[in-house]
């Protein structure tokens, strides 16, 4: 009886093992697959500095708002609308290469600070947007780089010191260097959010817009 039962066990587990999907012989399992995000490659430039200033732009944008808030520039900032709303913007962001129109508000402070109209030059130099700004008080050159999904790009370049014509390379000198969003806000107009253009000078947002071919 006892000789009976145990071969009935015996047939059931081998009726079971031939129902299990084992692997051929030699076959490996599949390596987990691991996703590693691509360093952007603005990171490998910007210095640890304009890396802070750019991962903590949010924050800044709600301090100053907050600060000419309080100051009593609601009206003005409201006046700006989309270019000093920082949740807009939209899809596309490299502008074309070319002239714009440029002006810069300072949202922050306890007067309403802003330029006169100036101009910005987007170029293309081995193959990467080149941006120049020619406006009272800030004349910065420097690069563009595209962030993924190309919605937004950084700047990263330096102020021209009085008398020069063009901008040292970034990273030259540490004390001119300056780093900013650029955010497409309209049809041809953009913005470049700038959290420190030059140290004390404040928090800093340029209007553009593409100036009329003539």
């Amino acid at each position: 009886m006892r000789s009976l039962r145990l071969a009935g066990l015996i047939a059931a587990m081998a009726a079971s093992a031939a129902c299990q999907k084992v692997p051929p012989p030699g076959s490996a399992a599949p390596a987990p697959v691991v996703l590693v995000d691509e360093v952007e490659a603005w990171r490998g430039v910007a210095s640890p500095r304009d890396l802070a200033l750019i991962d903590g732009l949010a924050g800044r944008w709600e301090r100053a708002l907050a600060a000419g808030r309080a100051a009593g520039l609601t009206r003005r900032i409201s006046a700006e609308g989309a270019l000093l709303a920082p949740a807009e913007r939209l899809p596309r962001a490299a502008p074309a290469p070319g002239t714009y129109r440029c002006r810069y508000v300072r949202p922050g402070g306890r007067r309403w600070a802003a330029s006169p109209e100036g101009f910005c030059y987007i170029g293309v130099e081995a193959g990467q947007l080149s941006l120049a700004t020619e406006i009272r008080g800030l004349r910065l050159g420097g690069y563009l780089w595209e962030l993924k999904g190309g919605d937004r790009l950084i700047f990263l370049g330096a102020s021209v010191p009085a008398g020069n014509r063009t901008a040292a390379a970034y990273g030259d000198n540490p004390t001119r260097d300056a780093a900013g969003l650029l955010e497409r806000i309209g049809e041809f107009r953009y913005r470049l959010t700038l959290p420190e253009p030059a140290p004390g000078s404040g928090f800093t947002v340029v209007d553009f817009m593409a100036a009329p071919r003539t």
